[in-house]
């Protein structure tokens, strides 16, 4: 799925010009790409709050740059990760195949929780190769056939037609372990704190050397 970006043009740029463009609800960014000359750009942010939280990479332009397809290569946020600050768009043809990362999401329930599981998430996103008219906003991962000790690999995943899988096949994406007791914890906590005996003390009335 893409979304539609009507940009304008920006003319001032630095960073002060910047900071006044977010104020009044503007996104800069810039677009470059298949040698031609690179463009700074003006997002409404709104639409790229919207890009963003629906997962979508690949954008049509309007406005000021018309009839151009680009992709989200880059997201610049502030440091509580809480709004852009600045996005590279990269130009991309219908025709063409591109790598770029989709991120994974976790569906359903897995049995082995309900014998003391815990699921954990280990990797967020793939690196896949595909035409540009086929990338997922997400994959899906479903997680209802995992039981306790069991994992699934960057090799089970359900990719859209014409992709290819770039990271690595037994890469694993999530599993399910037993969680820790709380006593359990503490103990390997105190393990952990326990300095390292370099030496014993001598004994009382041993002489040392």
């Amino acid at each position: 799925m893409s979304d539609v970006f009507h940009v304008t043009i920006r003319k001032a740029n630095g960073s002060r010009a910047a900071r006044r463009a977010r104020r009044e609800g503007i996104t800069p960014g810039v677009l470059y790409g298949h040698g031609q000359d690179s463009l700074s750009l003006a997002i409404p942010s709104i639409e790229v709050e919207t890009a963003i939280r629906t997962g979508s990479k690949l954008i049509n332009l309007d406005g000021d740059v018309t009839g151009e397809i680009a992709l989200i290569k880059d997201v610049q946020w502030d440091p509580l990760g809480i709004e852009v600050l600045h996005l590279d768009l990269n130009r991309v043809r219908a025709d063409e195949r591109v790598q770029t990362p989709v991120s994974i999401e976790l569906v359903g329930e897995a049995p082995g929780m309900k014998v003391g599981g815990v699921v954990k998430h280990l990797l967020h996103q793939v690196e896949i190769d595909c035409p540009v008219l086929a990338i997922p906003d997400k994959i899906l991962v479903r997680v209802n056939s995992l039981q306790l000790d069991g994992q699934i690999l960057a090799s089970e995943l359900e990719l859209t037609e014409g992709a290819n899988l770039i990271t690595p096949a037994d890469t694993v994406i999530v599993q399910c372990d037993m969680a820790i007791e709380e006593e359990d914890e503490d103990a390997l906590s105190d393990l952990a704190a326990e300095p390292e005996v370099i030496g014993r003390k001598a004994e009382d009335g041993e002489e040392g050397e």
